[in-house]
């Protein structure tokens, strides 16, 4: 028989050594108890599988509706809710994008001989997801996979910010101050908007020196196939080596992993 362990009941001098580890594995447990059912779960059914006490359950429960991460059908039922197909669906996409974008990397860094790399947008930031590069390239500044760079001040955050609505870039820039990492970093709205209409108008953009000195960038958007920016694809090299002459290789890769997603550019 499960025993119901109601957290009121717990006495007051383990109140202090609850962790929020704790609450995540209760929740977790919920979530994964509803997955094993297609069809709405009550309250009562929840508690016998998780061990949780029906105060207990019903308070994560009642978060979780909050979240849109489980449903309430009816009063005392529940099952997963419509948010975690949404998240889903962008974990699926940034896997589908990373897969379809590694050969292509790996021979656009045959032709460049210099880092290329697939990034993401997280917030305020892109994240680098995927690189290729060789021991040759001889660059020794180029974010690893999994770091992080300001949008405002990457080739492939530009692009990002060049695609969302201007309200949405003046709230960035507020909340980001816009700060700055070389001399070279663009730390005025003005500015901004003005190199986000540049790369409107070029269909990629540039980084001149402006998140490491003595690093120059250039990007090219991938799409998927509703249209939508999931990714930039960028090339690295000294200030004094990136040639103009890989731009239109770099399109082109980027509109190859495009259409291997999805992405049709003839809509």
């Amino acid at each position: 028989m499960v025993q119901h362990r109601n957290d009121d009941d717990i006495p007051a001098t383990d109140t202090g050594s609850r962790t929020a580890i704790q609450v995540i594995d209760r929740l977790v447990s919920l979530l994964d108890a509803l997955a094993e059912h297609p069809e709405a779960v009550s309250l009562k059914d929840l508690s016998r599988r998780t061990g949780l006490h029906p105060s207990t359950a019903h308070r994560i429960l009642n978060d979780l509706v909050v979240s849109r991460l489980v449903d309430r059908c009816e009063p005392g039922s529940y099952q997963l809710g419509i948010r975690l197909l949404e998240l889903g669906n962008l974990v699926k996409a940034r896997l589908n994008v990373r897969d379809a974008a590694l050969a292509p990397m790996r021979e656009l860094h045959r032709l460049t001989h210099q880092p290329v790399n697939l990034s993401i947008r997280q917030g305020d930031e892109i994240v680098y997801i995927e690189r290729a590069v060789s021991e040759r390239s001889g660059m020794q500044v180029v974010r690893a996979v999994g770091g992080r760079a300001p949008l405002h001040l990457t080739s492939v955050g530009k692009l990002f910010l060049a695609a969302d609505d201007p309200r949405n870039v003046r709230a960035y820039g507020t909340r980001t101050g816009l700060a700055g990492h070389t001399r070279n970093s663009i730390t005025s709205a003005d500015k901004l908007e003005r190199e986000l209409s540049l790369v409107r108008s070029r269909g990629y953009a540039r980084d001149n020196e402006e998140l490491e000195l003595g690093v120059r960038c250039i990007a090219a958007g991938v799409r998927d196939d509703a249209g939508k920016l999931v990714a930039g694809l960028s090339i690295s090299a000294p200030a004094d080596f990136l040639q103009d002459d890989w731009i239109e290789l770099l399109v082109n890769t980027a509109g190859q992993i495009s259409a291997a997603i999805g992405f049709d550019a003839a809509d």
